[in-house]
């Protein structure tokens, strides 16, 4: 096979990635969405509330539950002469760190729920029951991983997909047919992240994957020096994502939190495209940093600062249909929503930015200094939250996140380059 022959091939490669990927986040991302203007209708906006704090308190367990282990596995699969023995023993050492941290969480959260009940405003059981879908995600994230680094998006979009029309289903039938409220929603979560992770071991179990019993003391420090450094990075994505939420629950009451819901889930939509994108183009993109060749790099980056340009250009959009849009799909006793919901979107886009510069710091394994830039950014979302929200109420939290989100992706670029030199400035040799 001729070199352009081949290269045709590969691009074909991923753009049927991309394809399948694309297709299956934004399906994935439909059914939520779909969700959303029935549940809007069947629950008030304080009931919306009790359901973004259990997505709060998720994203807040994300952190300190299982260590990262599903992007240790994926990393792993890039190491050269690695067996298929010496993978499914690196899975099982994940695992095992999975049981571990979350058996500790657990304790913690049973020992000092009464804190949290107060804190999130909801009750020790969906407190408790919050531990067990935050272990039980991670080991989907594992399966659907090896699926990722192996290329194999059919299957990553089967499992995913199903797992959300489960969901769906299921809340449909608890909330809108046994009006269940804001618990029949969370029970939904809790059902369906336990079945699908039931089955996410099986499948692993049957592509010989699985193997919980090996004991490889190397490969539990291994996992756990790729993890350990990200706790304050994925701290200090809550710190960016999800804590405006806690921050307007305490300052404007429950009801906004819910109002606010609404706004960052349909903004949320774009970043599961981005995310969908990123899928499909970290395998290409890490062949091509292995290969380290001169040429290739500056095709890497003159594409990358193509999508940027897209990503701003699709952001501004938002501004000028995202309020038609919020009462459209919410009703309109969720209009406020749609104060926030351009400066979410381009939250989002600089979300999406970020994405295509972090990847190199992945790659390279440093993942130290990209805590160092999430948590700052983190912090300082806190403050403009706590100062905007008394100056601006809701449309002063969405302008927090939009400045924090600029600032972490400014700082990880910035750190991508020390990391792992890329020629973003070298304009003359790009054009």
């Amino acid at each position: 096979m001729s070199k352009s022959s081949l290269s045709k091939l590969k691009t074909n490669t991923l753009l049927s990635g991309t394809a399948i990927y694309l297709f299956s986040n934004i399906l994935n991302a439909a059914i939520p969405f779909a969700l959303l203007p029935i549940l809007t209708r069947y629950l008030n906006p304080a009931e919306y509330g009790e359901i973004a704090m259990f997505q709060t308190l998720l994203a807040g367990l994300a952190a300190v539950t299982g260590f990262s282990v599903a992007g240790a596995c994926n990393r792993k699969y890039y190491d050269n002469n690695l067996s298929q023995q010496d993978m499914r023993a690196f899975i099982a050492s994940s695992l095992q760190i999975l049981l571990a941290s979350s058996g500790m969480v657990f304790l913690i959260m049973l020992v000092f729920h009464s804190h949290f009940e107060a804190w999130l405003g909801l009750d020790k059981k969906w407190i408790l029951w919050a531990v067990i879908v935050s272990a039980c995600s991670i080991v989907i994230q594992i399966r659907l991983g090896q699926w990722q680094v192996r290329k194999e998006a059919k299957k990553y979009g089967a499992l995913q997909i199903s797992q959300s029309l489960f969901n769906m289903l299921l809340s449909l039938l608890l909330v809108v047919a046994l009006m269940q409220g804001a618990a029949g929603r969370i029970q939904a979560q809790v059902y369906a992240a336990i079945l699908f992770a039931i089955i996410a071991l099986i499948l692993l179990k049957k592509d010989r994957l699985l193997g919980f019993f090996n004991w490889r003391p190397e490969y539990i420090k291994e996992a756990l020096k790729f993890g350990i450094p990200l706790i304050p990075h994925i701290g200090g994505i809550f710190l960016l994502t999800s804590i405006d939420r806690l921050v307007i629950n305490t300052e404007l009451g429950i009801a906004d939190a819910g109002i606010y819901m609404v706004a960052v889930q349909l903004a949320g939509s774009a970043a599961l495209i981005f995310d969908a994108l990123n899928k499909a183009y970290v395998p290409w993109l890490y062949e091509r940093l292995k290969r380290d060749r001169a040429e290739e790099k500056k095709q890497i980056v003159r594409f990358t600062y193509l999508w940027f340009l897209l990503i701003l250009l699709g952001s501004a959009l938002a501004f000028l249909i995202g309020p038609w849009l919020v009462v459209f799909i919410a009703g309109q006793e969720y209009s406020k929503a749609g104060e926030v919901i351009g400066w979410l979107f381009l939250g989002q886009a600089l979300g999406g930015m970020y994405l295509m510069v972090t990847n190199y710091i992945f790659y390279s394994k440093r993942t130290g200094l990209l805590s160092l830039a999430t948590v700052f950014s983190g912090l300082l979302n806190i403050l403009l939250l706590v100062v905007l929200i008394r100056l601006l109420g809701l449309e002063g939290a969405s302008i927090a996140f939009s400045v924090a989100m600029a600032v972490r992706f400014l700082l990880t670029w910035w750190v991508a380059q020390k990391v792992h030199p890329m020629p973003w400035f070298s304009f003359r040799e790009l054009c």
